[in-house]
């Protein structure tokens, strides 16, 4: 609901809120932009956005409600899903009888009013209020859920059955397992601890056996923390379950096993990969989290500079040879292959794939699960795809001298080849694919780019700002060249000529509730090394990886180091998490 800008006017003169200037000139601003008057002065900080929205409320004759202190009781903030408060920003805080007070940013949203009203069978009361209310408010959805879910765990795992007292879970036959994976408590307790981990952006999540305890951690943006304890003799029956779901073995304990399981549910589809690995006080299992609905990623979203794309799409558009993407486990490195794969999807082209595991399905690309049990390996894999006229091949990882052979003679024989690999930098890869007895001629006439990468976390808004002292400055000069860092800066259009890096502003985390941290998601630092002429002579010569970075810089190459801190000086992320992820 607007406030007519006349009225509204009048009642900010007469209230002395705001000055006849500073009106003036946001009825100019309104004029030249757009938008509205109450926004313009907001936004300008003429005024709080609190005491407008109490003077509209005022005008409208509508109750004024703040939420930022209020603790509102769950069952009454449910009333309204979660998915249509945070759409039409109206939350639901307080229930009488048959009547539900509803706070929101615009208590004219009658259709969203009509429907809380039918859902809810209850006399809906609207009230105006502020976005920060509605902020704290969509908070405790979350913080409330994760109570819910604590004291679910806890109240279904303390009635779960165990097998006759003093029985051996070792010695339970798969009838009794079975058994004891259907009790409904078991289902209650690993349906939620799923649902947990998806509602907390876990990636991972570590089921842990013990001796006297049962310890499930999730791993978010990239850090591993403790999410509950359960007791022992929960354990048994969770790993019945999942072992169910994951189609495994469920008798078999003695050796390690792997599978997946879907779940869906009306926002999302979701992708768990099981790992089950026997250890000392049972079996261990940690399920990887793979959201399957991978859309809306670009080589912007995942943190490449301007330049970096540049050397992207130049890659990418080559008809032949070699893309390599390089880092340790759960760096991203997939995720970099698949933006790749999509912006080369179109019609006329045919794309294949060979993966262990499929981690994300994108129509019109032909994706190929490796099955090492039956003898079908990603060697023999690229093998058949070679003859199934292929434009684009991707091959998962490259992990031995057969594999490696095979992507090269394919980027040889006229294709574009994506694969990964692990080493810890763009030049590393050099060494470690001569180790695989890859010939420097064939690596030379075949690779045309090669990325490495790490993943760090990004802060949140409420960041502080702080300055690097000189003495600061001395210590952090002997790990990174600060001019080059001024140069990168300069070229990427973030900062003109730096005189003083004192003067030049980083950022660390400010925890709060919605970043407990003060960090939310993660994004990828990239140095991405084009192979020149002259890289391709250090190579036939057999240069060092040094050798070959050395090269790699005097051409341009922004190392993930110089690329992190380029972030950090645009305030995406903090110094500390740069050392964290590329220190060897």
């Amino acid at each position: 609901m607007q406030v007519e800008a006349k009225k509204l006017k009048l009642f900010l003169l007469d209230s002395g809120l705001v000055s006849s200037k500073d009106l003036t000139e946001a009825e100019k601003k309104v004029k030249k932009d757009g938008g509205n008057l109450g926004d313009a002065l907001v936004n300008g900080g003429k005024i709080k956005e609190d005491d407008l929205k109490r003077l509209e409320a005022y005008i409208l004759g509508i109750p004024f409600v703040g939420l930022e202190k209020e603790k509102i009781d769950f069952d009454v903030l449910r009333l309204i899903p979660e998915p249509i408060a945070r759409s039409h920003n109206i939350v639901a805080y307080r229930k009488e009888g048959d009547e539900l007070e509803v706070a929101m940013l615009d208590p004219e949203d009658l259709g969203t009013i009509d429907f809380i009203k039918k859902k809810s069978n209850l006399k809906i009361l609207p009230r105006l209020t502020n976005g920060s209310s509605i902020k704290t408010a969509l908070s405790q959805y979350q913080e409330s859920l994760q109570a819910e879910f604590n004291a679910i765990v806890k109240e279904e795992a303390a009635s779960v059955k165990i097998l006759n007292e003093g029985q051996d879970v070792n010695n339970a036959s798969g009838g009794e397992l079975k058994k004891m994976a259907e009790d409904i408590p078991v289902v209650r307790v690993v349906d939620t601890l799923l649902r947990h981990a998806i509602l907390q952006r876990a990636s991972d999540i570590h089921i842990e056996p013990a001796e006297k305890e049962v310890i499930v951690r999730y791993r978010i943006d990239g850090v591993l923390r403790d999410a509950m304890i359960l007791p022992k003799n929960v354990a048994p029956g969770i790993t019945a379950r999942i072992k169910i779901m994951a189609n495994l073995k469920i008798d078999e304990k003695r050796l390690p096993q792997d599978g997946r399981f879907k779940i869906e549910t009306s926002e999302m589809k979701v992708s768990f990969r099981v790992s089950i690995l026997p250890v000392f006080h049972g079996e261990k299992i940690v399920m990887r989290i793979l959201l399957e609905n991978m859309k809306g990623f670009s080589f912007e979203t995942l943190g490449f500079t301007h330049t970096q794309i540049e050397d992207m799409h130049w890659a990418i558009n080559r008809p032949t040879g070699m893309i390599l993407v390089t880092g340790p486990t759960g760096s991203g490195k997939t995720t970099t292959l698949y933006t790749a794969m999509d912006i080369l999807n179109t019609p006329d082209v045919n794309i294949s794939t060979i993966e262990d595991p499929i981690e994300y399905q994108i129509p019109r690309l032909n994706q190929t699960q490796v099955r090492p049990d039956i003898g079908f390996s990603f060697a023999n894999g690229l093998r058949t795809l070679v003859r199934q006229d292929p434009d684009i091949i991707m091959v998962g990882e490259i992990r031995d001298n057969e594999t490696a052979s095979l992507a090269v003679n394919a980027a040889l024989t006229g294709h574009l080849v994506l694969s990964t690999l692990h080493t810890n930098s763009a030049s590393g890869t050099v060494p470690r694919l001569l180790d695989m007895e890859v010939e420097p001629f064939l690596l030379a006439s075949t690779v045309n780019v090669i990325i490495a990468q790490r993943l760090v976390r990004v802060l949140c808004g409420g960041k502080e700002k702080y300055f690097l002292t000189r003495k600061q400055l001395d210590v952090f000069e002997k790990q990174v060249d600060l001019d080059r860092i001024a140069g990168f800066l300069k070229k990427e259009g973030i900062m003109e000529n730096i005189s003083d890096w004192t003067k030049v502003p980083f950022y660390k985390p400010a925890p709060s509730k919605e970043c407990p941290e003060g960090y939310m998601r993660r994004i990828g630092v990239h140095e991405i090394m084009r192979v020149s002429e002259g890289i391709r002579n250090l190579i036939m010569s057999n240069a060092t990886a040094d050798d070959i970075e050395k090269q790699a810089k005097k051409e341009g190459m922004m190392t993930m180091l110089e690329d992190g801190i380029v972030k950090a000086v645009q305030g995406i992320t903090t110094i500390e998490e740069i050392l964290r992820v590329t220190s060897e």
